[in-house]
């Protein structure tokens, strides 16, 4: 899997780090960062999680 964030998408709610730590963290102003585009597989339910709870959709999973 590849995980594709939207940055500009995002509304500094830190939902994605909650979930998935390991996958994103978030800069000064709060904005998410994605730290690893492919996550390994002990983090995917983690990723899918922080996608579904994103209140803006910017996160987007592309199966590979």
């Amino acid at each position: 899997m590849k995980v594709e964030l939207e940055a500009d998408k995002c509304v500094a709610s830190g939902q994605c780090v909650v979930a998935a730590e390991q996958v994103f963290d978030q800069d000064d102003d709060g904005i998410a960062v994605l730290l690893e585009e492919r996550p390994a597989p002990e983090h995917l339910a983690d990723v899918r999680e922080a996608a579904a709870v994103c209140p803006a959709a910017a996160i987007r999973l592309v199966e590979q």
